[in-house]
């Protein structure tokens, strides 16, 4: 049975969802971020003409479109119109999964004997759009690959069906850097022997793009040639990732407590930005002398950001220690999960601490995750 795989992103989602609440802000441009000294979150198309990009700093946008309207973030908003995506197209799909926090993979496979696939994936984004007022784009194929890139390919608010004869055409007058796996330094290293379309790319011996950049080159020649038999992973809620300390003796010691939480955030957030997860629930439990366990929980933007989260941990253990009594064990849990950026929930912060937690993830994963942290996180 061929595959029905379609991919659906919601169109400059931060913006759209901005323009749900202030309908003057429509066809302007519009730039999502921190301030002057923050980085771009997300931008409206009107603004990328100019050249303006994600991740690019705030001043520097400006620069280049002037006129351009900057609206500091909401991420508990965003979080919030993502969680309705999410229920909306989870009532009519097999499987779904939530790839980041704006766009999602359904596989359809088999349903063409019920109803046509692409009839069907119409149906999903009218109805997301009906009930969010958010646009949304999609393409469908037979594998994740293609159908990403014809979702970038139609946008905006464009619905595209790539099938199995046409991959190929499809594909090859696009420009490499199309391939989801293609950063700016492997476009470069192809650049500069001349491969730019995907087209040149497939011709390449296997071999040839196995020795250039190892066992990737594998798996760039297969995706150059529309083949991808990565499975869709149903969305699950339960992800999570957790850690807990119990501890030689029975603390009272709330100071050495809060050192602890400090330090167990700091890897788990670290761990989030490694594998690109970003958290929607903070949960802390403890443990008393005698046994008793205890959990408190709440909801968060989603966010990877350390100071973002140790506030909620801090805030859940006050709540939750209610008794003079002594500790055993203390754990912090963070569930919810999607993937994407860590720049999407710093709409609060400046490039300075930006730069400071991608040059403390640098040392990290030279010198081992112990290697530096927060003052407060080594105090025991």
């Amino acid at each position: 049975m061929e595959r029905a795989i379609a991919h659906m992103d919601l169109d400059t989602f931060f913006v759209s969802c901005e323009r749900l609440k202030n309908s003057v802000l429509e066809k302007q441009p519009v730039i999502i971020g921190g301030g002057d000294r923050g980085v771009v979150a997300s931008c409206s198309y009107e603004v990328r003409k100019f050249g303006v990009r994600s991740a690019m700093p705030i001043k520097m946008a400006l620069r280049l479109c002037p006129e351009a309207k900057v609206i500091k973030g909401d991420m508990e908003y965003y979080s919030n119109m993502s969680h309705l995506v999410t229920e909306v197209i989870q009532e009519k799909v097999p499987v779904l999964e939530k790839a980041s926090i704006d766009e999602f993979y359904l596989d359809l496979s088999g349903m063409d004997q019920f109803f046509g696939c692409f009839q069907w994936t119409n149906e999903i984004a009218d109805a997301v759009q009906k009930n969010t007022g958010l646009p949304i784009s999609f393409a469908l194929s037979t594998n994740k690959t293609v159908s990403k890139i014809g979702t970038c390919e139609s946008k905006p608010t464009g619905r595209l069906e790539v099938r199995a004869p046409h991959i190929q055409n499809f594909l090859n007058p696009l420009s490499i850097k199309k391939i989801p796996m293609v950063g700016t330094e492997t476009f470069n290293l192809f650049s500069r022997l001349g491969v730019k379309t995907i087209q040149t790319l497939s011709e390449m011996p296997v071999e040839v793009l196995h020795q250039l950049i190892g066992k990737n080159g594998t798996v760039l020649w297969k995706k150059a040639h529309g083949i991808d038999d990565t499975p869709v992973v149903p969305y699950s809620e339960r992800k999570s990732i957790s850690t807990e300390d119990t501890f030689s003796e029975d603390t009272i010691d709330v100071h050495q407590i809060r050192s602890i939480l400090s330090g167990m955030v700091e890897k788990l957030a670290y761990q989030l930005r490694q594998e690109k997860w970003l958290t929607s629930t903070v949960t802390v439990k403890i443990r008393y002398s005698n046994f008793d366990t205890e959990t408190k929980q709440c909801k968060v933007p989603y966010t990877s950001a350390d100071h973002t989260l140790l506030r909620a941990v801090l805030e859940l253990f006050h709540k939750v220690y209610t008794r003079r009594m002594r500790i055993r064990l203390i754990g912090i849990r963070f569930t919810g999960l999607v993937h994407g950026s860590h720049q999407m929930d710093l709409f609060e912060d400046t490039e300075e601490l930006i730069s400071l937690y991608q040059t403390m993830d640098r040392i990290k994963n030279r010198f081992g995750t112990s290697s530096v942290g927060r003052a407060s996180g080594f105090l025991k």
